[in-house]
C-alpha cells in the first residue's frame, strides 16, 4: 500500500512539473532555428514570422497519421482564417534524412499551399523543448509563443481557432 501511495504521489509531482515546464515555454519568443526549404536552401525560422500577425507552426511527419489529419483539417479552414485573423501556417516536417524525400511528393499530392520546411536534425525539437508530434504552436504578433498543443483529436482545430480569436 505504501508503494502504491508513493508511486501515485511521484506521478502527480512529475505531471505537475511537466505542466510547469510547458507553461514556462508559453510567452517566450519564438527561437531562431536554421531549417531547410524543400529546395534545399537554409533559412532561419525567424524569417517566417508573419509581419505582426499570428503564425501557426505545425510540426509533423509523413509517417504520422494524426499529423496529416490535423494539417488536412487546418488546411480546409486556412483561407477563412487568413481573412479573419491574418494568420499564416508553417508546417515543419521532422522526417529524418531517410524520409525527407517523401515530403514534397506528399505535399504536392495533397495540394497543400502553405509553406513547408524540413528539420531533419530535430533542431526545432530541441529549441522548442517538445517530445511528440503532432505539435502545434501559435505565435502572436509580438513573436511570442502563446499556445501549444501536442497530439491531435478531430475538432482540435476549433480550439486553435478559439486561440486565434483571443488574439484579436
Amino acid at each position: 500500500m505504501k508503494n502504491l501511495l508513493f508511486t501515485l504521489v511521484a506521478v502527480l509531482l512529475f505531471s505537475n512539473l511537466q505542466g510547469q515546464e510547458a507553461e514556462k515555454e508559453e510567452g517566450k519568443p519564438l527561437p531562431s532555428v536554421i531549417l531547410t526549404t524543400l529546395d534545399g536552401e537554409e533559412v532561419d525560422l525567424q524569417e517566417y514570422l508573419n509581419d505582426g500577425k499570428p503564425l501557426i507552426i505545425s510540426l509533423w511527419a509523413t509517417w504520422c497519421t494524426p499529423c496529416k489529419k490535423e494539417l488536412d483539417n487546418v488546411s480546409g479552414l486556412l483561407d477563412e482564417w487568413e481573412n479573419k485573423y491574418g494568420v499564416r501556417l508553417l508546417a515543419i516536417s521532422v522526417d529524418d534524412s531517410r524520409n525527407s524525400m517523401k515530403v514534397r511528393p506528399y505535399i504536392d499530392g495533397k495540394g497543400w499551399e502553405f509553406h513547408v520546411l524540413l528539420d531533419e536534425n530535430s533542431d526545432t525539437k530541441r529549441a522548442l523543448n517538445w517530445a511528440t508530434i503532432p505539435y502545434t504552436i501559435l505565435v502572436d504578433k509580438n513573436r511570442n509563443i502563446v499556445y501549444k498543443h501536442t497530439g491531435y483529436t478531430e475538432g482540435d482545430e476549433y480550439e486553435l481557432e478559439d486561440q486565434l480569436k483571443a488574439l484579436k
